[in-house]
């Protein structure tokens, strides 16, 4: 199917899957190291969960369903995204590339000597009216001692938005997934 300049609207989670300018990702329980290739490596996108980071408030929220897509001039192709709860007069064209990716999984306790200084990683943030994700970096890691609750470990990380810092447990960090597009 070949995508042309004209909008697709309302086009389900499943449909957009089919269309041929989304690449196929790996599916999380395939290897990294490239071993084992073949078309069993490529995922149906029709089961993979989105994210998206908002314009307004550079956040990550869950896409309930992509309305539309397009191509610009440029080349590069935006989808128009409903985030799940909230209404159409907060849906937005978010760029493919740069703001769709796999939905961001928790990091388990027992993975925690896994994060490394640099990893850009999904924290959560509780505001007054709702609670945000946004992507940090991790500058610092104070490994602890693991106890009945979990990790104690404590990290260092700047919010890539603004730059402000604070320290975090790992119960409030996500890992991210890569986009489609890459």
């Amino acid at each position: 199917m070949e995508m042309d300049h004209q909008d697709r609207n309302n086009t389900s989670p499943n449909e957009w899957a089919k269309l041929s300018t989304v690449p196929k990702v790996r599916p999380a329980n395939k290897p990294l190291d490239g071993s084992k290739k073949g078309k069993d490596d490529e995922a149906d996108l029709s089961k993979v969960e989105f994210e998206a980071r908002s314009s307004k408030d550079g956040a990550w929220y869950d896409v309930d369903r992509i309305l539309s897509h397009r191509s610009l001039p440029s080349g590069e192709v935006e989808v128009h995204v409903r985030f799940l709860g909230f209404g159409a007069d907060e849906d937005e064209w978010v760029n493919l590339a740069s703001s769709v990716r796999e939905r961001s999984v928790p990091i388990e306790p027992y993975d925690c000597h896994l994060v490394n200084v640099g990893d850009i990683l999904l924290c959560y943030q509780e505001k007054r009216d709702q609670a945000i994700y946004y992507d940090v970096r991790v500058l610092e890691i104070e490994r602890r001692t693991h106890d009945m609750r979990g990790c104690r470990c404590l990290f260092s990380v700047q919010k890539e938005y603004d730059k402000s810092e604070e320290k975090v447990w790992l119960r409030r960090l996500c890992w991210c997934r890569k986009s489609p597009g890459h």
